[in-house]
């Protein structure tokens, strides 16, 4: 992989990671570089879904793929943020 792959990937998976904490609600208390972590690996797993459905090769931009990317990662922010939230409280 290139340099270039690299900064991309890290860039579509900080947007991914941010779209999934804004669609859930509350407040997540998780570092930027874990809300990285968690977009790049959902928006592998979104492009692997895409695929293995058959949506990935579509023309123009691929909604359907992007729509599994956010649900990904908003399932990955949601399971950390509350891991992180009672690992808090029983403290």
């Amino acid at each position: 992989m290139t340099v270039t792959g690299i900064i991309t990937a890290l860039i579509v998976g900080l947007i991914i990671g941010a779209l999934g904490r804004l669609v859930v609600p509350g407040k997540q208390n998780i570092p930027l570089w874990l809300t990285l972590v968690i977009g790049v690996v959902a928006a592998l797993l979104g492009t692997v879904i895409a695929r293995a459905t058959g949506v990935a090769d579509t023309k123009g931009f691929d909604w359907i793929e992007l729509f599994f990317q956010v649900v990904l990662a908003a399932i990955g922010v949601a399971l950390v943020a509350g891991v992180g939230g009672r690992r808090r409280l029983t403290r």
